[in-house]
């Protein structure tokens, strides 16, 4: 095998991109949700955010933080199951006519650089009890995105497969059900960090390779001493 065809092998191998993992978001920026001031029957505020911003009034503008939304824990049950008065729930509530910013709320997460989203799973409520229903539509980086909602009377994941999203900050907006609740618990990411990195078994490849580039260097500089 020419040298010229290893090294063009070993560049291929070098290029092919890197298998898609659980990244995480930096922080994100969203309304607060909504609570007994907008005539629910708790408070389901981001009480644990970390930003600016207050974190005890409905529909409040948050920034520069993170909270409920990506702290790992998956809400256990329906919303009336596990939030409170006190708003420290799981769950972030807004509710369609509430106060500030509830209406359709958009959430805008942050990402370090070299970051390429390929799914996105949202943990929504959509038990109907209490007026608590998935969205209508989920919009991601403003386009209308299909997805298939937890049955009716549950509450689960939604997954958003097969994307190719770059770039610093992506937003996901939940699109309303007039007059309901929306309820997220989590939000999570899958994708690639860092550009494209060798999977196991082309690090092998790329190894092999090296091996035959040296054996077909060694053997040159055999011939040319025999001669």
């Amino acid at each position: 095998m020419k040298i010229a065809t290893i090294l063009a092998a070993l560049a291929a191998t070098i290029s092919m991109p890197a298998l898609a993992v659980q990244v995480f978001s930096t922080g994100y920026d969203m309304p607060n949700g909504g609570g007994q001031a907008s005539s629910g029957s708790y408070n389901y505020w981001d009480l644990a955010y970390s930003g600016t911003g207050s974190t005890t009034t409905d529909g409040a503008a948050l920034a520069g933080g993170s909270g409920d939304l990506t702290d790992g824990v998956v809400a256990s049950g329906p919303w009336y199951t596990v939030e409170n008065v006190a708003g420290t729930g799981p769950y972030v509530g807004w509710y369609e006519p509430g106060l500030g910013g509830q209406f359709n709320p958009m959430v805008t997460f942050y990402f370090a650089g070299g970051t390429t989203i390929t799914d996105i799973n949202v943990h929504l409520d959509n038990v109907t009890y209490g007026g608590v229903e998935a969205p209508i539509r989920i919009l991601i980086d403003g386009t209308d995105t299909p997805f298939t909602a937890p049955p009716l009377g549950t509450d689960g994941f939604v997954n958003f497969t097969g994307l190719s999203l770059s770039g610093p900050s992506h937003t996901v907006q939940f699109v309303q059900q007039p007059g309901r609740w929306v309820f997220v618990s989590e939000v999570t990411f899958d994708g690639r960090t860092g550009g494209a990195v060798p999977e196991p078994a082309s690090w092998a490849l790329m190894i092999g390779g090296f091996g035959l580039v040296g054996g077909v260097l060694r053997s040159r500089r055999r011939g040319v001493v025999a001669a």
